[in-house]
Parts: structure tokens; sequence; C-alpha cells
């Protein structure tokens, strides 16, 4: 139980650090132990510039197995894309080290959970703010390809600005046969939605039930579906209607709308929003102005921020600057990846096919019309300019990132940032149009645009690397060549291609390697490094160089 002031208020409990424990991770030195879960041990550490961090590091038995790993390389490549101002922003990882770490800015602030327990339930206004935060939060993890998977009050902080979610980077990683014996389960008790308890796909509405019954939680100080044995609550989520009789009618139907059995009847977190603006209680004034908490949990936030202080640098430790605090003419700094980033080689995809751009240009039609419907998540992915009018031009390296890409899919080129190493050069007869490009598609919605380093609605490019379960799909009529691993120059590229061409470019086969594309004609030559995939249409990040022969 967190440790109390004589007053009563809150205060984060800061454990001190055992012989268990590591000195530094990933070169931060540790400082204090913030707590453990089922997935690791939490250290509070510190940046360079003095910025507290939470740094998770993984339970031994997970990072011994490889689909664990696959899958957390996998994820923190997405939750490194989500900057919602209701999240806790992921700043560093070190997905290939012997045990994998995510580092998250740090909330000095308690959670629901622990807020609900010490200080009861909250009013009727103050659980509506939250509920238009957390819903913030989750479209901006949604509009990354991420569902959290398990939001609970624990995994919401309580900050005097409003909630910041946490944790939405690893849930999945942990959702492996291989693990199922070790008696891990992804979700909580009583904050599962249906289809999660029965073993079913999660999908973003999952995270909409959680939310609704951690509404219901925070108003009420009783999960909807009470407390018990794990199998009696998992029963009652799925067979069963919540509890909802302590709260207040008018916000009870909005949690009721939350908790629907099926999915495709819980409100988007746009439309929630929209519902809690016009909730007669907060008179369409949806602000964490001051007041929007009762008066005595003011002291106990504030007190609860009151950290250790940062330790003296110790010069046998390598420092490490969080990104955010390196800004350069690409945006926000991102450290270079060092190879214990880059994840392993994955198993072999269980289902493989080819297709071309005939059978692609069918679907687009249907993709058109989902991307029509979900406009809104659509440009929080895109951006504004990312037409087919945007997309005109080569670009140089030292150019600021793509316009049309979601939001930090390209770092910083070799040359901006100083301090990669530089990109290979052009093969004789071949000139650079672009190095260094980093993007990541959401899903087989979303293309490559190989011409200009973006990524871009599906059938909308000319020259395009597309993804067809569990494959990459080059134009019509271009050449590939796969390269046993990440080290693949322009020169072998061609080499490759003249000798050893290849028809399929299976996505989990390359992670953590390089293939490249030539395109029509020979006139264009694109190599592509692998970084993290998603067999199962999630996310998928590459970094980019394009070569263009000369004279044409």
């Amino acid at each position: 139980m967190p440790a109390q002031r004589p007053d009563g208020t809150l205060t984060p409990t800061f454990q001190p650090l055992t012989a268990d424990d590591p000195a530094e991770v990933g070169g931060y030195r540790l400082h204090a132990r913030l707590g453990a879960g089922g997935m690791g041990r939490v250290y509070l550490s510190y940046t360079r510039g003095g910025r507290p961090v939470a740094l998770k590091v993984v339970r031994p038995e997970l990072a011994e197995d490889p689909e664990f790993r696959q899958r957390f390389a996998q994820e923190v490549a997405s939750a490194r894309l989500i900057h919602g101002l209701y999240t806790a922003q992921v700043v560093d990882a070190g997905v290939a080290d012997a045990l994998p770490w995510l580092a998250t800015a740090y909330v000095p602030a308690p959670s629901l959970h622990q807020v609900v327990r010490e200080h009861g339930p909250l009013p009727e206004h103050s659980v509506l703010l939250l509920v238009a935060g957390i819903a913030e939060a989750l479209g901006a993890i949604h509009a990354a390809g991420v569902v959290h998977r398990d939001l609970k009050p624990a995994n919401v902080l309580l900050a005097s600005d409003g909630p910041r979610v946490i944790d939405f980077g690893i849930a999945r990683a942990a959702d492996a046969a291989a693990l199922t014996g070790a008696g891990l389960r992804i979700g909580s008790p009583g904050f599962m939605a249906p289809e999660q308890a029965l073993g079913r796909a999660a999908t973003p509405a999952t995270d909409v039930f959680a939310l609704g019954a951690l509404a219901a939680y925070v108003a009420s100080g009783t999960p909807p579906f009470g407390h018990g044995p794990e199998s009696g609550a998992l029963y009652r989520v799925v067979h069963e209607e919540p509890d909802l009789t302590a709260l207040p009618p008018s916000l009870a139907g909005l949690v009721r709308w939350c908790l629907a059995k099926q999915p495709g009847d819980r409100p988007t977190p746009a439309r929630l929003i929209e519902a809690v603006h016009g909730h007669p209680v907060l008179g369409g004034q949806l602000r964490f102005a001051e007041g929007w908490l009762p008066e005595h949990l003011g002291p106990a936030l504030v007190r609860h921020g009151e950290l250790p202080h940062a330790p003296a640098q110790d010069p046998t430790v390598r420092a490490v600057t969080a990104p955010h605090e390196a800004p350069t003419a690409d945006g926000p700094s991102v450290r270079p990846p060092a190879p214990r980033q880059a994840p392993g080689p994955a198993p072999r995809a269980a289902a493989r096919r080819a297709a071309g751009r005939g059978r692609r240009r069918a679907l687009a039609l249907a993709t058109a019309v989902a991307l029509a419907a979900g406009a809104g998540a659509a440009y929080q992915v895109l951006g504004p300019g990312s037409g087919r009018a945007a997309n005109a031009g080569p670009r140089t390296p030292s150019g600021s990132g793509p316009a049309g890409t979601p939001p930090g899919t390209r770092g910083p080129s070799p040359a901006a940032s100083g301090t990669a190493a530089p990109a290979p050069a052009a093969p004789p007869g071949y000139g650079t149009v672009y190095t260094g490009a980093r993007l990541v598609s959401p899903d087989q919605s979303y293309e490559f645009d190989l011409e200009t380093g973006r990524v871009v609605p599906d059938g909308t490019a000319e020259w395009f690397l597309g993804r067809s379960e569990g494959e990459f799909v080059p134009a019509d009529d271009n050449d590939a060549y796969a390269a046993p691993d990440a080290r693949l120059t322009p020169a072998g590229c061609l080499e490759g291609l003249d000798t050893r061409p290849v028809t399929t470019l299976d996505l989990a086969e390359l992670v953590g390697r390089s293939f490249c594309v030539r395109g029509d004609g020979g006139r264009d030559l694109a190599v592509v490094r692998v970084l993290a995939a998603d067999p199962d249409d999630g996310p998928v990040s590459i970094g980019v160089d394009h070569y263009r022969a000369t004279g044409e």
C-alpha cells in the first residue's frame, strides 16, 4: 500500500534498489524502484538533462521467448508514434538487450486505482472529464495502430491537468501462445471486454469497453462486474449486465453504451468525446480547469510530485538524452538506432500469397470507403498535404520530414543528425534521391510511396511498396532481391538483382534484414531495411534509401 503523510495525503512510493536490481539499464542509471507487475519491474531514472523517466524492464522468463521479443519490438515501434497529450510519451527502448526495456516520460501523479482506494469515488463531473481525456488518449493510441488491451485504473495516472494513460506499448507482446503456460494473462478481470475474455482478437472497441468499466469504478468505487474470483468476473463480463445502480442515471447511460457486449455497438473515442461535451452536467465546458477535481485532492497531487533529487552523473555510465531534448531541422531528435534496438529474425509467416497490382487495385474502392468513414482518424495518421500534389518531386537527405507521413515516421537523415553513419554511396550510373527515410505503415490500407519517401493510402502511389497477407508487394514489373542480413549496399543490390532475384518478400522473414526493389526499366532503385513488422496486418516500420539512374 502507498505510504501516507501525517495529513493522509498520497505520496509516491520510491523503493530503494536492492542487490537484485541492476545499477543501470541501457545507459540509464537507476535511482529507485517504482513498482513491479506481471511484465517486469519499473524504475525511476533521469535523462542527461535531468528529466525523470519511468523505465520498465521485462521479466527474464519473457525475455527468453523469441515470439515475445518480436512482438515487443513491433509494439515499441508503434508506441513511438503516439504523441497524445493524455499519454506518457515513449522516449527510448532496448528491444534487443538481454532484458528488453522501455522508457517513458515519468508522470508525477498517483494512479486512479490509488486515488479511489484511498479517497473514494470521484464526483460525476470529474468522471466525465476523465472519460473525455482518456478517450482522446485512446484516439491517439489507435491512430498509431495500437490497441492498449489492458486499460484499467492502475494504468491511468491522475495529474492535476488531466489523466495520463500508460503501459500502452507492451501489452500485445505477452499475448503469445508460448507464454500461456507462465500464467500471464493480458487484461484485468472486470475490465476486459467479452471478446477479450473469450480469447478473441482485441480491437479499438475493446479499449472502449475497458474505459466504460473504468468510469464505473471511478464513479462508484466498485467494478461494474463485481469483485471475487477471476473466473466469476470473466463469466459476468461475458454473460451478465453490469451493475450500474450506484451511478447517477445521467452517467449510467454513457457507461452502459461503452459496456455493450457487441464491439460494433460501442461508441468510438471520438463519439464518446462528443457525448461528454454535450452532457448537461458539464454545460459544454470540457476543460481541465481549476476545480475539476475535488478540493481535497489538490494538495495530494502537488505533494505527489516531490521526486527524489536526480543522482550525480557517473562518468563511467553513458548519459542518455530523451529524444525531445535535442531538436533538429527534421523536428524532435530521435537517437540513432543502436544494434541492441534491431529486432532479431522472426519466425516464418504462416500465410504467404503472391499478389500483384491488379488484385490490390481491385481492393482500392473498399479501402477508400473505409478511409472516408474514418476520415478523422485517417487525418491524424496521414496529416495535412497527404494528397498526390504533396507527393510530387524527390527530396534531398537534409530536407524536413515528408508532409504525408504519420507523425514521427521519418527520423532525421544522417546529414541532419550528425551522428548516424553516412548512407552508402550511390552505385555507378546512379544518383542519390534521398536516404534515411524512416516510415511506418499502420496497416494494409496504406502503402509506402518509394518515389517520395512517404506513407500514403493504398492504391495512390505510382512506384510503391504495398502489403498483402504477410508479404511486401512491389509494383508490377519490379525486380526484387532479399539480402541475408541488414548490410545491403546499392552496389550489392544491383548484383543481387541480376544474379539472385526473388519473387516473394515475406514480412516475417525479413525483419532485421534488408531487401531492394528496382523500378520498371531500371530507372529507380530502393534499398529497404525492415525495422519491425507485424505479419497480421499491424504496423510495419522500414528505412529507405532511394537512388535514380543519372541522365534520365
